[in-house]
C-alpha cells in the first residue's frame, strides 16, 4: 500500500526523488508504506521530467530528497516535484530534506554576497511546500527562511548512543571544531554524563573555500578520549586539522562524529590517513563504496525521519522525539 489513511480520512503518500533510493526505500519501510510509483527521468538537454503514476488529490505528501552532488540537480528535481504534486492537488505538501543543500550560505560575511540558504526557502514556497522537514540544518536561523511550519530534526541521540558505547565517559571530552558550534557541543556534553568541554581556535579566509587553519586548543584534553563533533565533513580539512591540534595538545584518542558526510575531493583520503580511530556519520547523504573505509561507521537515519513524519502527520510532537531539546 503507497498510503495510510486515517478515521477522519487523512491520507499519507511518501513520494522520493532520485537522489538516494536507499534511504526512501528504508523510511518507507519504518513507516510501513510503499513509495508512491513515480515516473522521473532526464530529457537530452538536462530536463527533468516526473509524473506520479497514481491520484494524489487531497493527500498529505511527504517529498523526500536529499541533497548530494550534483546537488543543483536534485534540488530541481524536488523543486518539480513539489510544483507536481500542488497542481495535482494535493493538501498539504512538506519537503523533507535530510541535507539542506546551500545551509553554509546563510548570511552575508561581505558585501554583495546572497543568502543562498533563503533563496532555497523561497524557491520550495513558490514551487508549492507548505512545511520543510530537515536534519541538523547548518544554523538554527534557517527555520526563520520559511514562511511555514519547520520541523527541524538532531541526530544528536542516535550518534551519541553509538559513542557512549564505544568510550570511557569518565575519560571524555566533548571538542568542537570553532567557538561558533560550542552550543551543540555543551548537548554532547549532556548526553555523555557532563564530559567537559573543549574548542579549536581557527582562523579562514574568506577569499580560499572549504580551508581553515586550527590554531590552538582551548580546553583541557590531554590523555583524554576527544569526541569530536560537527554537522557535516565536507572535504575534510578542518576535521583532520583539529584532530591533529588535539593530538599535539595531549589527546589520547579522537573519535570524529558528524551528521552529514558530504565527502567532497580529498576527504576520504584525509579521513583514512588521519590519526583519528573512527568516523561516525549517518546517512542523509548517499555514501557509496567508493566512499567507504574501515574507520567509518554509517548509522541509519531513516528511523528518526519516519518518526518525524508520522508525528507531523499525527498532529504530533516532532520536539518530543528529543526529550525537549530544540
Amino acid at each position: 500500500m503507497s498510503f495510510i489513511k486515517t478515521t477522519g480520512e487523512k491520507k499519507l503518500m511518501l513520494f522520493s526523488g532520485r537522489a538516494h533510493p536507499e534511504l526512501a526505500d528504508a523510511v518507507s519501510e519504518h513507516l510501513g508504506i510503499e513509495l508512491t510509483p513515480t515516473t522521473a527521468y532526464d530529457f537530452a538537454n538536462g530536463e527533468i521530467f516526473v509524473r506520479y503514476k497514481e491520484s494524489v488529490r487531497g493527500c498529505d505528501a511527504f517529498v523526500l530528497q536529499s541533497h548530494p552532488f550534483p546537488l543543483n540537480k536534485w534540488l530541481m528535481e524536488q523543486f518539480i516535484m513539489v510544483d507536481a504534486l500542488k497542481r495535482a492537488s494535493a493538501k498539504r505538501i512538506t519537503v523533507v530534506t535530510p541535507f539542506y543543500g546551500y545551509a553554509r550560505q546563510d548570511k552575508k560575511h561581505r558585501g554583495r554576497e546572497p543568502i543562498s540558504a533563503r533563496l532555497m526557502a523561497d524557491f520550495f514556497k513558490t514551487a508549492g511546500a507548505d512545511r520543510l522537514m530537515a536534519v541538523d540544518l547548518h544554523t538554527a536561523q534557517i527555520q526563520g527562511f520559511f514562511t511555514g511550519p519547520v520541523d527541524h530534526l538532531f541526530a544528536l541521540p542516535l550518534l551519541a548512543a553509538h559513542v557512549n558505547r564505544r568510550v570511557d565517559r569518565s575519560n571524555v571530552a566533548v571538542v568542537s571544531p570553532d567557538a561558533g558550534r560550542l552550543r551543540l557541543a555543551e548537548r554532547w556534553s549532556e548526553g555523555l554524563g557532563g564530559a567537559p568541554l573543549a574548542f579549536i581556535h581557527k582562523t579562514r579566509d574568506p577569499n580560499i573555500p572549504n580551508e581553515a587553519t586550527a590554531n590552538r586548543v582551548v580546553g583541557d584534553v590531554a590523555g583524554r578520549t576527544c569526541i569530536l563533533q560537527d554537522d557535516m565533513i565536507d572535504t575534510g580539512g578542518t576535521i583532520t586539522k583539529a584532530a591533529d591540534a588535539l593530538f599535539e595538545a595531549g589527546a589520547a584518542d579522537v573519535i570524529v562524529a558528524a551528521t552529514h558526510a558530504v565527502f567532497s575531493g580529498p576527504a576520504v583520503d584525509r579521513l583514512k590517513n588521519s590519526r583519528v580511530s573512527e568516523v561516525v556519520v549517518t546517512d542523509t547523504l548517499p555514501i557509496g563504496d567508493e566512499k567507504r573505509f574501515d574507520k567509518l561507521t554509517v548509522l541509519s537515519i531513516a528511523p528518526l525521519i519516519a518518526r518525524g513524519i508520522r508525528e507531523v502527520f499525527d498532529d504530533g510532537s516532532v520536539t518530543s522525539l528529543f526529550d525537549g531539546h530544540s
